[in-house]
């Protein structure tokens, strides 16, 4: 409650959270833009370029242009070659910018909010968001497996059919002949304390071939009483919580679990109002990622973002999203 001076105070009202300033990103000089991204992409070296293609630190700097040649495969390559920015035609100004207007949404930004901001085409907001969420999906997800208490369960999505005016004309929604389609569910498993994977399929019973896979076999399991969890016995210790009877008991309780569709759900319906079912697994990774970093401040976000952006490979997804699309 606002005004109540006994409560803890929330981290993200603390000074602690405030580590950014919009302001400074925005009046970087275009060479200080690109000497802050050159810090962040080659902190190993202190900032000195390397050759994206043979890893060379040998370097020439053109005095003509803001490129570099690497003196072992004599390639030329700019300051966001070999990332997920290449071939950009944004200064790397307004790309910092978008980062820290990206890393100041709590539940996300909207592309057209993004392209407001930087007098921008929605085309290039769009993918410019997606390439960063992919940035932040490779960070999220580095293939290793869930580790001690994991909690299991999904969220449904999408695919909502309006009802008919009069009572007369609706049908039964629950109906797969009545459906569009569309409904896609998000799986995630999260370990308590740790990281948060989620996974997009077209039923919860699809998940449990990649909850195996990602999971350690000596994790403990927390799933609710859907059938199709049964399966998950077989090979970890399982704890289920009934949710017609609790919500949490000093049994069992999917409670992380649910935090993580929270913020899931509040950016599907007050950011974005609509995620198409292509785009699902994109945002789920992206509040997969807020979730796990929602005691970081704003700044040490906007740092993680563009270090993973810095370091992901050319997008074989986002590179020419439009020209394919059209």
């Amino acid at each position: 409650m606002i005004g109540t001076g006994t409560m803890a105070q929330h981290f993200l009202l603390s000074a602690a959270a405030r580590t950014l300033s919009l302001a400074k990103v925005a009046r970087l000089s275009a060479e200080e833009a690109v000497e802050a991204f050159k810090a962040i992409r080659w902190a190993d070296t202190n900032g000195a370029p390397v050759c994206p293609n043979c890893g060379c630190a040998a370097v020439n700097a053109y005095k003509s242009r803001p490129i570099f040649k690497c003196k072992a495969c004599q390639k030329q390559f700019s300051v966001t070659s070999g990332t997920i920015f290449s071939n950009r035609k944004m200064p790397v100004r307004d790309i910092l910018l978008a980062i820290a207007i990206f890393a100041n949404g709590a539940k996300g930004y909207p592309a057209l909010q993004l392209s407001r901001d930087l007098d921008c085409q929605y085309k290039t907001a769009f993918v410019l968001a997606h390439k960063l969420r992919e940035a932040l999906s490779l960070e999220q997800d580095t293939g290793e497996v869930l580790v001690g208490e994991v909690e299991v369960d999904g969220m449904y999505a999408g695919g909502h059919v309006r009802p008919e005016n009069k009572k007369e004309d609706r049908k039964d929604r629950r109906l797969a002949v009545n459906q569009s389609g569309k409904r896609r569910v998000v799986v995630v498993m999260r370990e308590r304390n740790g990281r948060t994977l989620p996974f997009v399929f077209n039923g919860e019973h699809e998940a449990v071939p990649t909850i195996t896979a990602r999971v350690d076999r000596d994790a403990t399991v927390y799933a609710d009483e859907a059938a199709h969890w049964d399966a998950l016995h077989a090979r970890f210790q399982t704890k289920r919580i009934n949710h017609k009877e609790a919500y949490s008991t000093d049994e069992a309780c999917t409670n992380h679990a649910e935090s993580f569709f929270s913020r899931l759900r509040r950016a599907e319906i007050g950011t974005h109002h609509h995620i198409a079912a292509d785009y699902l697994n994109a945002y789920a990774s992206e509040m997969a990622w807020r979730e796990d970093n929602r005691r970081v401040s704003n700044g040490g976000q906007f740092l993680r973002i563009t270090r993973a952006a810095a370091t992901a490979p050319v997008s074989r997804q986002w590179a020419g999203y439009w020209q394919r699309s059209n």
